[in-house]
């Protein structure tokens, strides 16, 4: 049983009189975000690549677009703050990738990033989205590198969050251990308390308004994610080769103004790594933003806000 609501057919559904929107909007007055309550939010499904993908829907239709990709066992809705405040002056479209959120789990088992950056631009262009900025946030800014390997003239501009060719190993064990970890549990209290020691940035209050976008119930009452993460099927969720690959060198081609932000505290792109992808691309500036680690955007949400406001105004 899913505990969030979304669209369930082709035709989109308003979520601005849903309990879920009254929740965010009490999250942003908290947090002194600055939104309109009256802004236009809908849930859709759209199929691609004969797979349903789900996507959130959040501004006015004719304003610039830009495309949000969520990073690892995350969901469109990890970016909803965000989204609500851009939403202002953007057309912000948030998509669930294959096997999160509210998306279908492929059925043939292709998580390679590859695939998944085929998803991104399979999803540009099915919504007629000419350049749009691209965001992405770890997975999803890996995703978003090897788009913009193959094309960089399909984007307007690049915003990538805390990711980078180079990672710190280290770190990525770390979220991999609190994965593997957090598969199942009897009750939702046990996986808020398990995020709480995993994300100190974060309040309790805003833990609990988004669990329900990560868990579902299972038939025998217990609950486990919602992504597709098996450990049976982990094995092969990462492509090998040339079109799985990022390098420095890569950065080079990126013929369009990209924007990196890393969180200070980060455990997977370290400040060396981070200042070498800047100067390896060809137009790029990178933004430290204090009090946060990985989750640059969900950590301090704020924070991130002013770090990306003006690249998107100059860019978008």
């Amino acid at each position: 049983m899913y505990l969030n609501i979304f669209a369930e057919g082709s035709e989109p559904l308003d979520m601005t009189g849903t309990d879920e929107f009254r929740s965010l909007l009490s999250s942003a007055a908290d947090l002194g975000i600055p939104h309109d309550p009256s802004v236009p939010y809908r849930s859709c499904n759209i199929v691609l690549r004969r797979q349903r993908f789900h996507f959130l829907e959040w501004g006015a239709p004719d304003a610039p677009a830009i495309v949000l990709l969520h990073g690892g066992h995350q969901s469109a809705h990890s970016w909803d703050l965000v989204s609500l405040h851009l939403a202002r002056k953007y057309r912000v479209l948030a998509l669930d990738q294959r096997g999160h959120g509210d998306s279908e789990w492929s059925r043939d088992v292709s998580y390679s990033n590859h695939e998944m950056s085929l998803d991104a631009e399979a999803f540009i262009a099915a919504m007629r989205l000419h350049k749009p900025l691209l965001m992405g946030h770890s997975m999803g800014g890996r995703n978003a590198m090897l788009m913009t390997k193959r094309d960089p003239s399909k984007l307007r501009a690049l915003v990538l969050v805390d990711i980078g060719p180079e990672l710190s190993g280290r770190g990525r064990e770390v979220i991999a251990g609190f994965v593997v970890a957090n598969e199942e549990f009897d009750n939702l209290e046990h996986f808020v308390a398990n995020v709480r020691k995993y994300d100190p940035y974060r309040s309790r209050e805003h833990i609990e308004r988004t669990v329900k976008y990560n868990m579902l119930e299972r038939a025998d009452g217990k609950y486990v994610s919602k992504c597709d993460s098996n450990p049976r099927r982990l094995g092969i969720v990462r492509g090998q080769g040339p079109l799985e690959n990022i390098a420095l060198a890569d950065a080079g081609a990126f013929d369009l103004p990209v924007l990196v932000v890393r969180g200070e505290n980060s455990n997977i792109l370290t400040a060396d790594a981070a200042e070498r992808f800047r100067d390896a691309l060809a137009m790029g500036t990178l933004v430290t933003v204090p009090n946060c680690g990985h989750n640059v955007h969900g950590q301090n949400t704020k924070g991130f806000i002013a770090a990306v406001e003006g690249f998107l105004a100059a860019n978008a």
